[in-house]
């Protein structure tokens, strides 16, 4: 298997709500005019708390400092997983899970935070730029690894980094069992060709900045154990496009543009957090796509700024609420 360092340098960012208005301007130039800006990497996400922006720094430049704006203060790169041919699985599981044992896990044990975004196409593993000797060293034995630089992709070693120790060195701490939410929205992950794109400009205009009302807002309060959870997300990465949103925002898009697998599966989400997870500790993605790895169940898997999202078939929702309600049994009686 590869693993390829994208020639993207990437920063986390978080709008608040009642703040969106002040960068609806620089986010329509970075969706829709794409021949006025050299982002190359766009994700915003919208939850109940916020909105997250993960985006490079030509995009990142187009976002004036504000009160409503929080940014992560590290650099993230930006991993993606390639199967060369040779390596074959035999898991039919999609998303995170094909990486669970191979990459996340072993970056949790050297204690290092990853923070996570599937899309329709592939699932990008952000590290820290400061982490990266350490995850190479982890990883070098399993992969091959390569830095793409300028279109090119470059054979890297852990000795061609230097900037830290091969070992994190720090030592590995039991991940906290965080609590989960499991709304009932059913969840579609979707596609788009780039060129149809003007044609549902104005349905994503409306739905990801028109969607919410204050009075919506006040009774979307993340408190609350909600039944259905305002999620949408929205990737425009290297030219592709990814959409995950549920069932209600997609009736409202033409539905010969957007297209989806074959199956076209519907998905239920897991919510991870009972307050803001943070930045900083390790093991979160690990403790959920490693159970779902062993009963080999797909999992696309969306970090954002306070809270992480796990997204599974819907058929699989029981066994998995179980296995997570096992997991927490277990974390208590240790």
């Amino acid at each position: 298997m590869d693993l390829h360092i994208l020639d993207h340098r990437l920063r986390v960012i978080s709008i608040s709500k009642n703040g969106l208005v002040n960068f609806t301007h620089p986010l329509i130039k970075l969706i829709f005019l794409r021949n006025r800006t050299r982002c190359k990497f766009l994700s915003l996400t919208e939850t109940p708390e916020n909105y997250t922006v993960v985006l490079d720094e030509e995009g990142f430049k187009e976002l004036r400092p504000s009160e409503h704006l929080q940014v992560e203060s590290s650099i993230w790169l930006p991993l993606n997983v390639v199967s060369n041919g040779n390596a074959s699985s035999s898991s039919q599981a999609v998303g995170v899970t094909k990486i669970a044992k191979s990459v996340i896990a072993p970056l949790a044990q050297q204690h290092v935070s990853v923070f996570m975004l599937s899309t329709y196409q592939t699932d990008f593993i952000l590290v820290r730029e400061k982490d990266l000797s350490v995850v190479i060293s982890t990883l070098e034995e399993e992969f091959n690894i390569y830095k793409e630089v300028g279109g090119e992709s470059v054979p890297i070693h852990c000795q061609d980094v230097s900037n830290g120790l091969q070992k994190n060195g720090k030592e590995a701490i039991q991940p906290t069992v965080h609590p989960v939410l499991i709304p009932q929205n059913q969840f579609c992950v979707m596609s788009l060709d780039p060129d149809t794109l003007p044609s549902i400009a104005t349905t994503l205009i409306d739905v990801l900045f028109y969607s919410s009302s204050p009075k919506e807002d006040a009774q979307s309060s993340p408190s609350q154990d909600l039944d259905c959870i305002k999620f949408f997300s929205f990737s425009l990465i290297d030219g592709y496009i990814s959409l995950v949103m549920d069932t209600d925002a997609q009736r409202q898009f033409p539905a010969d543009l957007l297209f989806t697998s074959s199956s076209g599966e519907l998905w239920r989400m897991v919510r991870i957090g009972g307050h803001p997870l943070g930045f900083d500790e390790c093991g979160i993605v690990a403790q959920i796509s490693q159970p779902l790895a062993d009963s080999d169940i797909s999992a696309y898997y969306i970090s954002t700024f306070s809270f992480d999202h796990a997204l599974v078939p819907e058929e699989d929702i029981v066994s998995v609420t179980d296995m997570l309600q096992h997991q927490r049994k277990e974390q208590a009686a240790s």
